[in-house]
């Protein structure tokens, strides 16, 4: 038997919750209002359906959770521990949906379409024929009574209606998954995943040796890494695709609907090849103007302290003819020409220790204060407020690390 650690698959895209099978949405409203009314009789009225059909949709799904959901008695409906873990995940996934003519097929379908942008695209994610989902988003789009998709030559464009649509719906998902994994611990039974996002800093130390101890404790969970800058991640984290962000915190992540917990403070060290000419100037500050620069895009904070360094030296921020946000990128630049970076030391460790890279400490050092994003009201399971923790643990060590 292989005893060594079976590490979790990395990906590059979010997930598509729209490869999962379709949930029955019908079921699961049944369920909530049972729980909140604790009668049948007032439970099918609640949900406009007759009593046999809400019996049957109750039934239907402790079929498929396998687990009794409600214990039955003269007194009337009691709900047992799983249902009252999954109801007010329930009841969250329909107010995001909006509707209660909305159908799991139909919720499939839209957030397929909105991911893949084109109908080909989305059948070949969710192994279902163009026209059938032609055919579930113009029955949306009826239900609802709004115009959900706009067509723009080949591909397809979400309306402003149907963009807050596939939000929601998306949102609607991750409750229903959150629901389900609280269930499987309940019965005892390891399930779910956490969906991360990584920027860049996140992925040098941090998040890897968070994620060893999670998987050595948690064998049954998987862990999805999705890499990209805070703008490719912010909306997927939004929009219930990604259930945590990790790297440099923003000012103002709150009216975008996300919470922040600040982990540690980092500071970027001035990084260059080794044998770089700038190593032997006398004057750092004026020398290393006059240099290429390498650094991510004018809206990150660790550009923007950038400039703010140069013009505190008092001169102008030179241009940046390359604009990275790969630290593999940045690294084969830097080894193999005369630009110059800022970077977390643990983000070139291997190159530093190797001798191949250098880096200095500037006397004008700034910091960045790294942590985790979440969405606003975001309630986590056990198992993924269990991977804060210990990404908060994880972080401590990191602070004496990168301090100068």
């Amino acid at each position: 038997m292989n005893d060594k650690m079976a590490f979790p698959q990395k990906i590059t895209q979010p997930p598509a919750a729209s490869t999962e099978r379709p949930y029955n949405i019908r079921h699961f409203a049944a369920l909530a209002a049972t729980v909140r009314h604790g009668s049948l009789t007032r439970a099918a009225r609640a949900v406009n359906l007759t009593q046999p059909a809400l019996t049957q949709a109750i039934a239907g799904l402790e079929v498929a959770l396998g687990v009794t959901l409600f214990e039955r008695s003269a007194q009337g409906m009691a709900a047992t521990p799983a249902a009252q873990l999954i109801a007010p995940r329930a009841e969250a996934a329909i107010a995001h949906i909006g509707s209660p003519r909305v159908t799991g097929t139909q919720l499939r379908a839209l957030l397929a379409l909105a991911r893949a942008g084109s109908y080909a695209g989305a059948a070949e994610a969710t192994g279902l024929s163009s026209a059938s989902l032609h055919r579930a988003v113009a029955d949306l789009q009826v239900a609802l009574g709004q115009r959900l998709v706009d067509r723009r030559g080949q591909y397809v464009g979400l309306t402003p209606a149907g963009l807050r649509r596939a939000r929601g719906f998306g949102l609607a998902v991750a409750e229903l998954r959150a629901g389900l994994a609280e269930v499987a611990a309940l019965q005892g039974v390891a399930a779910g995943r956490i969906i991360v996002g990584a920027m860049p800093l996140s992925r040098a130390r941090w998040l890897p040796e968070a994620i060893l101890r999670f998987v050595a404790g948690h064998p049954g969970i998987d862990i999805s890494v999705v890499e990209g800058s805070h703008v490719e991640l912010s909306g997927p984290l939004r929009d219930g695709e990604v259930d945590l962000m990790l790297g440099a915190l923003r000012a103002g992540a709150e009216a975008d609907g996300l919470e922040q917990i600040a982990v540690f403070e980092d500071r970027p060290m001035l990084v260059m090849r080794a044998g770089h000419p700038l190593l032997a100037a006398a004057d750092l500050a004026r020398a290393m103007v006059a240099y290429p620069w390498v650094l991510p895009g004018a809206e990150t904070p660790l550009r923007r302290h950038w400039e703010a360094m140069i013009r505190s030296l008092g001169a102008e921020p030179p241009r940046v003819a390359v604009e990275c946000g790969s630290t593999m990128t940045i690294r084969q630049l830097l080894l193999h020409g005369d630009g110059l970076t800022l970077l977390s030391r643990e983000q070139v460790a291997v190159e530093l220790d190797a001798g191949l890279l250098v880096a200095r400490a500037l006397p004008w050092a700034f910091s960045r204060t790294i942590g985790i994003a979440t969405r606003a009201g975001w309630r986590p399971t056990a198992t993924q407020a269990d991977f804060i923790a210990l990404l908060r643990e994880c972080g401590a060590p990191v602070v004496a690390d990168v301090k100068i």
